[in-house]
């Protein structure tokens, strides 16, 4: 009997790593490995699926994975007993929270990297005042509240540490999630941001010091001087770390050259450390994520050293392994365990709790700052975001059974509650002036009648592909020896994403989250600043390189306003497709696209697309080796007309031999071709030729006895005739365009593969024409009247 008893009660086997395979009869749920990866892949599929559908709610990606968790959980698909026992089964668990832990791990050490010790230092007595409210009136909520759950669901847990871990929970702001909202609204760098940025890491250290007494006072000991042996031993691991690793780590650094690949032997042996560290901290008794956490705040932010560590596990440890930390969160969440009036009454007590206690606390202090009320308002809202951290603590808590399964659940809602509200919260209080309304300026294109007037530029380029052309071009259009005949603003266009490094690049912005300035040029500054630099000293232009940092759908918010800020004439965008070695062109990323359309449309000045084809080749040419051949296709319009117009600056450069080729019409066959648009009746129509022919006329003048600048009239008849003229100059370095040329035969072209080009632009991109000059589509700007595109 008692041999049975012992048998039916015997704990199931351990999983064995892998199977043999299906063909043999093994099935590879039953197995570690299949299982994990069946686990990973459903876990990345189910929240990278919530964050696309909350995208549009400009919520932060960890509201998708706390959803996601829960719904793979019991609390939703794991109330069918049948997918829980084959994708979650109870024996799985174990390797499930190993991978969990480990991704928490390393996502803790790139936290710490995010977290600069330095800025604590610049903390200004209003955010010490905020961040001091934003715990302690918390904590004292948390505490009450505490008793009132003792009294109904939690009763029998330890009250010292039930206490204590409430009152952390409540307290706590999540650093890196609120640094995402931050700098998604674009208000990391306004007065509100770095406020609550600063307020928000003194409530960081003060909660992972109030998490680690948590933590020690959970323990399973009876004797009180276990839990003190613990929390000092903690500490004395912080001393011996803050003594020890940060002459190490800058020996490292100060070994990291810019421009040049880190060593591995120092990626690995800091990972090494990491993995260490956590090895310590949970011998000491506390937890791994203390060791990684400490050691990511000690690395050196400044030089390649931290970005190359960011770079080797951001996407991993984030975007793979995190998210399981979330599921294995979820599955311990089970929602249904709420009911009846008591416990959702305890619900709405707990959430009213935190956020009474965050955002009132954080708003009278703010007053009392002599912050405005809205700025006010807004800080209250971003204090109260929670994230990971709260996760961390509850979770802790849950396996510490310090929490059950009941209180757990209504912290967990709590958590996703108050960070879910915080975006939308802080637009409705809270919308600062990004734009403000800057004097009218006089030059918003190239063409003008004072033609030795300084031509502003903004060249935008996405990666180091960009750079030898782009700068090329500057070389090309800077017309006049006069050094201050040309200014220009190189724009780095960089995607704002949930990765570290985007928070890292983000918290170098100095001016309201728009694009900032390298006014100084440092050792660590990157290859990009470094090209324009040089070119800076080697040549007679005032350039100054830029870095925007934004998401996609509002990239061209930043440059429009930028171009408005500095004055330009002229915007230089990159096509969003880039030259294969085979010569074809090749989708760069879809989402450029869109974003050159839209500052197309909304542009304060004229706009430029580059389709670039090795401008002078895949380095920058000097100024005295400068040979182009640069072909103007005038066919008439105003944009036909700036294109002209940057032809003839180019044409002051002595390096530059200039086309014009203008296209008219048979007079004897000049109704057989199609017209098109005729709505726009006949005064539209009179009044542009009449400027083509005025301006066509001075341009002529100008040029007589210039052996650089040849003009052409070409009669054609028909498209063909049209195709076959572009052929023949077909071997130039450089065609300027018009994005809407007018007349005839461009009209009867109707080629708009490509609307951002043009009809003419979209042929010489096209197989019909093979050429390899670069190609340069220009739209005038045309008083604030924008531009539209038909939808493909």
């Amino acid at each position: 009997m008692t041999m049975n008893a012992t048998s039916g009660n015997a704990c199931p086997p351990p999983m064995k790593s892998a199977s043999n395979g299906g063909f043999q009869g093994d099935n590879p749920l039953d197995f570690a490995l299949p299982l994990a990866i069946l686990q990973i892949c459903l876990v990345f599929v189910v929240t990278r699926g919530l964050a696309y559908l909350l995208r549009p709610l400009r919520q932060p990606r960890v509201i998708a994975e706390i959803v996601g968790g829960i719904l793979l959980g019991p609390s939703a698909l794991g109330r069918n007993k049948s997918y829980l026992q084959a994708v979650f089964p109870p024996r799985s668990l174990t390797v499930l929270d190993t991978l969990a832990n480990l991704g928490l791990l390393f996502f803790l050490f790139l936290a710490g990297l995010e977290l600069d010790p330095k800025s604590l230092r610049k903390t200004g007595k209003e955010a010490l005042g905020i961040a001091i409210a934003g715990i302690s009136l918390p904590f004292a909520l948390g505490i009450g509240s505490s008793f009132v759950l003792q009294a109904t669901i939690a009763k029998g847990v330890d009250s010292t540490a039930f206490l204590v871990f409430m009152g952390v929970a409540l307290s706590i702001t999540a650093f890196p999630v609120l640094a995402r909202i931050l700098a998604e609204l674009k208000l990391l760098t306004t007065n509100v941001g770095r406020m609550a940025m600063s307020a928000a890491a003194v409530n960081d250290i003060a909660a992972w010091i109030l998490l680690a007494l948590a933590v020690a006072l959970s323990g399973n000991s009876e004797s009180p001087f276990v839990s003190l042996w613990v929390f000092l031993s903690g500490c004395g691991f912080v001393v011996f770390s803050i003594l020890i690793m940060p002459p190490i780590f800058k020996w490292m650094t100060q070994r990291c050259h810019e421009g040049e690949p880190v060593d591995e032997i120092y990626i690995c042996a800091t990972l090494a450390v990491v993995l260490a560290a956590g090895f310590v901290t949970d011998a000491i008794g506390i937890h791994a994520m203390f060791g990684s956490f400490v050691m990511g705040v000690l690395v050196p932010k400044n030089g390649p050293f931290a970005s190359a560590l960011v770079e080797k596990l951001e996407d991993l440890v984030s975007g793979l392994f995190l998210p399981l930390y979330f599921v294995s969160s979820g599955l311990k969440t089970d929602i249904p365990t709420i009911q009846g009036l008591q416990s959702w009454g305890l619900l709405a007590l707990v959430i009213f709790t935190a956020c009474f206690g965050k955002i009132v606390g954080t708003i009278v202090v703010s007053l009392f700052c002599k912050v405005p009320l809205k700025e006010a308002l807004a800080l209250g809202f971003l204090m109260n975001s929670k994230g990971l951290v709260e996760l961390i603590v509850l979770n802790i808590g849950k396996d510490r059974k310090v929490l059950n399964d009941q209180t757990f659940a209504i912290m967990v809602l709590m958590a996703l509650f108050t960070t879910f509200i915080t975006t939308p919260a802080v637009m409705a209080v809270y919308k600062p002036a990004r734009k403000a309304k800057l004097a009218v300026y006089k030059y918003r294109t190239i063409e003008r009648k004072n033609t030795y007037s300084q031509l502003a530029i903004l060249a935008c380029f996405h990666s180091a592909r960009n750079i030898p052309s782009m700068i090329n071009l500057i070389e090309a259009s800077r017309g006049t020896q006069n050094r201050d005949a040309l200014c220009v603003y190189a724009m780095h266009l960089k995607e704002f994403s949930e990765r570290t490094s985007s928070i890292l690049m983000v918290h170098k912005v100095r001016k309201n989250g728009l694009p900032f300035c390298h006014k100084h040029h440092r050792a660590d500054s990157n290859h990009h600043v470094v090209a324009f630099e040089a070119y800076r000293q080697l040549s007679q232009v005032s350039i100054r390189p830029m870095t925007a940092i934004s998401s996609m759908t509002n990239m061209h918010e930043d440059i429009c306003a930028t171009a408005e800020r500095k004055r330009a004439a002229v915007i230089i965008l990159p096509f969003h497709k880039h030259q294969r070695l085979d010569g074809s062109l090749e989708t760069t990323r879809n989402d450029y696209k869109l974003v050159n359309r839209r500052v197309l449309e909304h542009a304060p000045c004229s706009v430029g697309i580059l389709v670039d084809r090795g401008l002078g080749g895949l380095s920058h040419v000097s100024a005295s080796n400068v040979s182009y051949c640069v072909t103007v296709l005038f066919f008439g319009g105003s944009d036909d007309r700036e294109a002209l117009a940057y032809g003839a600056r180019m044409a002051e450069h002595p390096g530059i031999r200039l086309v014009v080729l203008r296209f008219v019409v048979e007079p004897s066959i000049s109704g057989e071709i199609v017209r098109v648009d005729v709505s726009k009746g006949e005064s539209s129509s009179t009044g542009s030729v009449s400027e083509d022919e005025e301006v066509l006329t001075e341009f002529q003048k100008k040029i007589a006895g210039d052996d650089s600048i040849m003009y052409e009239e070409k009669a054609v008849k028909d498209v063909a005739e049209t195709v076959a003229v572009i052929r023949e100059f077909s071997q130039c370095n450089l065609f300027l365009v018009g994005l809407k040329p007018e007349g005839e035969v461009v009209c009867a072209l109707k080629r708009s593969e490509y609307p951002e080009l043009g009809p003419v632009g979209s042929l010489l991109v096209s197989q019909d024409c093979p050429t390899i000059a670069t190609v340069l589509v220009m739209q005038q700007y045309h008083n604030g009247v924008p531009a539209k595109f038909d939808t493909e």
